[in-house]
């Protein structure tokens, strides 16, 4: 009698994990899809630069133009080793440590732009070829991303987005987030804000956004009600005000002043 009630169970146990898995598969390979786009929009930008302008200034403080080039192409490299963490259940950091990150950016940015534009563009090849390897049981795996927080494997393909996007408005060359696709800036900044959610030294804030095709959306930033007057503007606009890229010169209310969004 009792094996006979648990077999009910274990059925009903291995399809709740079909169905997670499947749903796992689904939004990894949506997100597989958009940064695809993204990316292929880097490779042009990076593509279309030469030595001048690739060792120029980018709006990164204390950052060229090579600086951001290289930080992508390693944060690449960083998340194939989570990937391959979820891939096999080993352990893969993202980096070895901080300082081992950023000395590899500063040895990087020094190089001449065509090795720069082969680097950025080999890396990105790793990425996709990694996600390929990935069963959609994989991309429910989870690993420790960025400042120890858990991440599972199927917001990879989002975090890797969030990072081409921002940094190609940082590269400074003719796009800004105005030339971001509409479909992918409310997942942008529903990312952005997530990351200010709990932190001590974010104000409670509440945003009011239009969004592409004439929607409006709130968010309502670490205790901010309805009594909270809120910031209003457009989606790119607040998008470059949180992110750090923007002044807020174009939002409505009263702006706080933010702590460093990454």
């Amino acid at each position: 009698m009792a094996a006979a009630e648990t077999r009910p169970d274990l059925e009903s146990m291995a399809h709740a994990r079909s169905t997670a898995a499947t749903q796992a598969g689904e939004r990894a390979a949506a997100g597989l899809d958009a940064l695809r786009l993204a990316t292929d929009r880097l490779l042009e930008v990076v593509d279309q630069m030469d030595e001048s302008t690739a060792h120029g200034p980018s709006l990164c403080p204390g950052w060229s133009r090579a600086h951001v080039i290289t930080h992508l192409a390693r944060n690449a490299d960083a998340l194939v080793n989570l990937l391959t963490w979820a891939r096999t259940g080993v352990e893969h950091q993202m980096y070895t440590s901080r300082a081992d990150r950023d000395a590899d950016i500063e040895e990087g940015a020094q190089r001449p732009w065509r090795l720069l534009d082969e680097d950025l563009r080999a890396a990105c090849e790793r990425f996709e070829s990694a996600a390929a390897r990935l069963s959609p049981d994989a991309w429910r795996a989870e690993v420790t991303g960025p400042k120890g927080r858990p991440l599972r494997a199927d917001e990879i393909p989002w975090f890797r987005l969030r990072e081409v996007w921002v940094h190609l408005v940082d590269l400074d060359r003719d796009f800004g987030f105005d030339d971001i696709s509409d479909e992918h800036l409310e997942v942008l900044l529903e990312d952005v804000i997530r990351a200010y959610h709990g932190r001590a030294d974010v104000p409670p804030m509440r945003l009011r956004v239009e969004l592409p095709g004439g929607r409006q959306r709130d968010w309502d930033v670490n205790g901010a009600g309805s009594t909270v007057s809120p910031i209003r503007g457009g989606a790119s606009a607040v998008l470059a005000w949180l992110t750090g890229r923007g002044d807020g010169s174009t939002l409505a209310g009263e702006l706080p002043e933010l702590p460093p969004w990454a």
